[in-house]
């Protein structure tokens, strides 16, 4: 039984097998469900580490995103039963592969199959310790990944020469590992003669693919690392991963250093076309970012730079350009025209990454101008070509990606989103940072607000964003063409919250936090206007006509969707029933909407821990159809119709 038919168990089933069940609400299944909105904490143990996910997220998903390393080898279906973890304080719902899993005193002390435990609440969960290295790397949504990574080590002993035995120092290494046939580096070449000596001819052959690029001495085989980045306009991402394990070892994350050229891909192209010293300089802020990562996950993990022998980056296609010194020109213009959708093979140094001298660089492959590699990955950690299930995957940023499939006809289109969910073009945006309200509830009479970070609120980032418009949509104080109500209409629907209302330099706006206790001005708060409220409606109307144009391209309907991705650095903390109630995705229950997390560094780490999955990335080239929506003369009819909330 896998994940998908295991489910909550029924509290007679409990009983039946002899088991105390909690009230109803504290781990049954039982009233455990969740509304998709708020966020949960889970804090973990031993390492002390504190996270924020949505409610619903899977206890194993949240400990993977923020590179917390729970053993596993069936890829989060509840099989091989390695992923048990203890829920010291809060309550998870038990599952029929947990009794199986778990004895009555287990259960009892709170042990759960981590990839089976929802996060229905604050929760503080202690991680053994992995007892054996696992066999396949679990990354991504669902996803399993058997461990064959293109980094190999092999450790020999070698004969020394003598006047009778005056084979070449290559010729005797080569010999010893004659299983393989392999290419040599001139690095290794002039590193042979005096590191075998040096060690008593006792070395480690350190292979990538098909090429010998350095030896070291005695036997380092257990000492083989790469990094993972997620290259995003806005934030980029590193995760530096044990090959010989498949485990993460550290994870990082930073503004892209690109920043003050502009928060997304058209002003940076345009910078480029504008001043012919753009492109370096801009180059050159791309590397600082991923070498500064660099830095950082291997200063955390306590490991030497120079025993990482590999990286893959996943990124659109303008932020590759960029890193590369590739004019973006094309891109930025019709008919947005690629230089390439592979790359050649590449070194670490081409993309300003100090580690090994010749580690190897995997770009993952673009599909378009516009559905970058970062797709690419993203669909590759989630199984998007697998999955016979309908499944929209919706990548939410400046540019947003969707991509519909069944596991036989997969469609990709992108739509111009605007900054709006990452705090642009907002009166009181940020980013979400410390400080910034990312959860809104509202009431008859009052408005709560979670902040990261959990200090006064100085602003409002994107999920808190969504969350406002669709709190005040549910209570009636925006209508459903997107308009704030007068004071009047206010006063007789929720009288408790007249008060947060009224004007700003002629704007209507809504209060959601006062800066100061003592003080309820409208001017000391962070507010929300109403041309907020329109930003944001142009935002989710280009993602919704999107979503809606591949639906019709398939002849399927908003019902037929099995599941919603929500994927990238907002997506995956995004309010599921807020998306829903302003018509971000389609109306469908809660539950089938899913946090995705940082998919595409996910595929990333595919890239580098099997050979077989960069395969199934050249191949999702030609098994993908591109639609394109600034030409369908449908578009913007339908695009005004998206612009109201649903009723």
């Amino acid at each position: 039984m896998t994940a998908g038919d295991g489910g909550r168990v029924h509290p007679d089933e409990l009983r039946r097998e002899g088991l105390i069940v909690p009230p109803a609400g504290q781990g049954t299944g039982e009233g455990a469900t969740h509304d998709g909105t708020g966020r949960v904490r889970l804090h973990f143990q031993p390492s002390q580490r504190e996270v924020r996910v949505p409610p619903g997220v899977s206890v194993f998903d949240a400990a993977s995103w923020n590179g917390i390393a729970i053993d596993s080898t069936c890829g989060g279906h509840g099989t091989c039963k390695k992923c048990k973890v203890q829920i010291v304080d809060g309550a998870v719902s038990i599952s029929r592969l947990d009794i199986r899993s778990f004895s009555r005193e287990q259960l009892d002390e709170g042990w759960r199959l981590a990839c089976l435990a929802q996060a229905t609440g604050d929760l503080t969960i202690d991680v053994p310790p992995m007892l054996t290295r696992p066999k396949a790397a679990t990354v991504g949504v669902g996803r399993q990944v058997i461990l064959r990574p293109a980094i190999q080590k092999r450790y020999v002993e070698l004969t020394e020469p003598t006047l009778s035995d005056q084979v070449t120092d290559q010729a005797r290494l080569l010999a010893a590992i004659d299983d393989l046939e392999l290419r040599v580096d001139l690095y290794a070449i002039r590193r042979l003669p005096t590191v075998v000596r040096r060690a008593d001819f006792k070395v480690t052959a350190v292979i990538v693919d098909d090429v010998l690029i350095d030896v070291e001495e005695g036997d380092t085989t257990a000492r083989r690392f790469a990094i993972a980045y997620d290259l995003g306009t806005t934030t980029v991402v590193a995760t530096l991963v044990d090959t010989s394990t498949g485990t993460p070892a550290a994870v990082s994350s930073m503004l892209n250093k690109q920043q003050p050229f502009g928060g997304d891909v058209i002003t940076r192209i345009s910078a480029t076309m504008m001043d012919p010293r753009a492109l370096d300089r801009l180059q050159a802020m791309a590397h600082a970012t991923l070498d500064q990562l660099t830095r950082d996950v291997c200063t955390e993990a306590g490991i030497d730079p120079a025993e990482i022998y590999e990286i893959a980056v996943a990124g659109n296609a303008t932020m590759v350009a960029l890193a590369l010194g590739i004019d973006p020109e094309p891109l930025g213009v019709a008919p947005f025209i690629m230089s390439s959708a592979t790359l050649p093979e590449l070194l670490a140094t081409d993309l300003g990454v100090q580690v090994h001298p010749r580690a190897r660089a995997i770009v993952l492959p673009a599909l378009g101008a516009y559905v970058g590699g970062d797709i690419v990955a993203g669909m590759l950690a989630s199984g998007m070509d697998r999955d016979k299930r309908l499944r929209l995957f919706i990548d939410v940023g400046t540019n947003c990606e969707i991509v519909l499939g069944d596991g036989e006809r997969i469609l990709a289109t992108a739509a111009p989103a605007g900054p709006a969910f990452e705090g642009g073009a907002i009166r009181c945006g940020m980013r979400a940072a410390d400080g910034a309200i990312e959860v809104v509830k509202v009431s008859d009479d009052d408005v709560t607000v979670q902040v990261i970070g959990d200090v006064a609120a100085q602003g409002l980032c994107g999920s808190g964003l969504v969350d406002a418009v669709s709190e005040l949509v549910r209570i009636g104080l925006l209508d459903h063409s997107g308009r704030l109500i007068s004071d009047e209409a206010a006063a007789e629907r929720c009288p408790g919250l007249v008060h947060r209302l009224g004007e700003i330099n002629g704007e209507r706006v809504f209060a959601l936090a006062w800066h100061d206790d003592g003080l309820d001005a409208l001017a000391d708060s962070v507010y929300l206007t109403q041309r907020d409220v329109r930003e944001l409606q142009f935002a989710k109307a280009a993602i919704s006509t999107g979503w809606a144009l591949l639906l019709t391209e398939l002849g399927v309907e908003q019902s037929d969707v099995q599941q919603v991705l929500l994927a990238g650095s907002f997506g995956s903390y995004l309010s599921p029933a807020s998306a829903v109630r302003i018509g971000l995705v389609p109306k469908l229950p809660v539950l089938r909407i899913v946090s995705a997390g940082n998919v595409a560094g996910e595929g990333a780490k595919m890239m580098l821990l099997s050979m077989q999955e960069r395969h199934g990335a050249q191949a999702l080239l030609e098994e993908v159809r591109y639609v394109e929506l600034s030409d369908r003369p449908e578009f913007n009819d339908r695009f005004v119709d998206q612009l109201a909330f649903p009723g």
